[in-house]
């Protein structure tokens, strides 16, 4: 079954009285603690570092998200936590404007749910490498990070191909390697055969009419280290990293997110306001920025809109 879904895919206590005593007479004095500076940060500088720290988008891209529809796949799980690891991405997929498959779509995301989860990740990359790595400039991050995939030791790991396209359109902006259209007889004759032709409407040097849209996602489940975090956890915190380019090497300890999960099991239920506010930010954002350090602030900014958006639905 996975091979076939990866062929699919490549071609987922009461309170107690507490006794009163009395304050000791060393805890009574007051202590001199000199001049003491409290500092804090602002939100628009929590959001900013949150998202340096962990958008990951390809090589010298900008950060791509989901266009459209999104099929989702679990295999090697029984029926019901397959399906509700399906039924739950697809659902904040679609809270995010996203279209989800009807049942035996073909899936462009794949969990994998795996107890040898290490050499399941080598077969992958050794057996399915063209399909990780197409070929196309800023598909993927790399062939250094393609080995960390494979070597990792994390409970989930995941691998994200994504790709240029016109922003009106949506049509593909690079040409994959063997890929042409027309005689493809005669190299040179007509350039047009061999790469896609993107119209330019307005030439700008602070916008971009190309943007990347995520294509597939294989996503593994190491079924001895996810054991220990409830259905939901596990399953938002699929689609936060299905949905989203997430470095997989992020410190996120400041911050309330269900990326903490494998480090503070406790610390989140399944998406937070926080993780939502991002999604959010992330798919309202036009993405057309040519700078890609603006691209990221553009980004920030949706988000920011997002939290205020929260904080005024919690207020009603």
């Amino acid at each position: 079954m996975v091979a076939l879904a990866l062929a699919a895919l490549l071609a987922v206590a009461p309170m107690q009285d507490v006794p009163q005593t009395a304050p000791s007479a060393a805890a009574a004095e007051p202590v001199d603690l000199g001049e003491v500076e409290v500092t804090g940060r602002t939100l628009d500088d929590m959001i900013r570092s949150f998202v340096t720290e962990v958008a990951e988008p390809n090589r010298r891209r900008g950060i791509a998200r989901w266009a459209d529809r999104l099929c989702v796949g679990v295999v090697n799980l029984r029926a019901e936590p397959a399906q509700y690891i399906v039924d739950r991405v697809s659902t904040v997929a679609e809270d995010l404007g996203l279209r989800t498959g009807a049942p035996g779509c073909a899936p462009n995301v794949v969990v994998i749910a795996s107890a040898e989860a290490d050499n399941l990740a080598g077969q992958l990359v050794r057996e399915r490498r063209r399909g990780l790595r197409m070929g196309g400039a800023g598909m993927d991050r790399g062939g250094a990070a393609l080995r960390d995939f494979a070597a990792s030791d994390q409970p989930v790991r995941w691998w994200q191909v994504s790709i240029p396209v016109d922003a009106d359109t949506g049509a593909r902006a690079i040409r994959l390697p063997g890929e042409c259209k027309g005689s493809c007889d005669a190299m040179g004759n007509n350039p047009g055969d061999y790469a896609p032709t993107t119209s330019i409407f307005a030439a700008s040097r602070l916008s971009n009419e190309i943007v990347d849209e995520l294509l597939r996602t294989v996503v593994i489940l190491d079924m001895e280290q996810v054991g220990g975090v409830s259905a939901q956890q596990l399953a938002d915190y699929v689609a936060m990293i299905t949905l989203a380019q997430i470095d997989p090497e992020a410190d996120t300890s400041g911050y309330a997110t269900i990326l903490n999960l494998f480090q503070s099991p406790d610390a989140a239920g399944g998406l937070t306001d926080w993780d939502r506010a991002y999604l959010s930010g992330l798919y309202d954002a036009e993405r057309t920025r040519r700078n890609l350090r603006a691209g990221r602030m553009e980004i920030a900014d949706s988000i920011h809109r997002s939290h205020q958006a929260l904080r005024e639905a919690e207020a009603e």
